[in-house]
């Protein structure tokens, strides 16, 4: 349940797929592109990943999140490409006997995946775009 995909993200069979008779709590994130950024509209993002290196680091997450809470099953979803304002980006998954360690698992991962996963975003806007932790790029238009 960790993947890097073109396609559209939808977060209800993601759920359903982790769903257990031992769960007391799912803790789902969803990333959304937002429509501003640093007081600029947002028209749309950009996603890039190195996808192979990307799931590995989605699935080390995962190990690492079950050696440090009591989590039974975790699923990690980015989507890559354009994505319009709204669209969901990132799904998270976290499903534990108790709701303690899934909030703060679900916390970790994502945090974790900004820290170790190869995937760089770009916000552009009308003017121009930006790779964001990195330097302003201009758009051809």
């Amino acid at each position: 349940m960790f993947k890097v995909t073109e396609a559209p993200l939808d977060p209800q069979p993601i759920v359903q797929g982790v769903l257990k008779e031992s769960h007391g709590a799912v803790v789902t994130f969803l990333g959304v592109v937002r429509g501003w950024s640093g007081g600029r509209r947002v028209l749309y993002m950009e996603y890039e990943a190195y996808k192979e290196m990307a799931e590995k680091k989605l699935v080390e997450i995962g190990q690492e999140i079950r050696q440090r809470w009591q989590v039974e099953d975790v699923a990690l979803y980015h989507r890559v490409g354009r994505l319009e304002v709204g669209v969901t980006s990132l799904v998270v998954v976290v499903a534990a006997p108790h709701r303690g360690e899934a909030f703060a698992a679900c916390h970790y991962a994502v945090d974790r995946l900004k820290e170790i996963v190869p995937i760089w975003k770009k916000e552009v806007f009308e003017d121009g775009g930006v790779w964001v932790e990195g330097e302003p790029m201009l758009e051809e238009k």
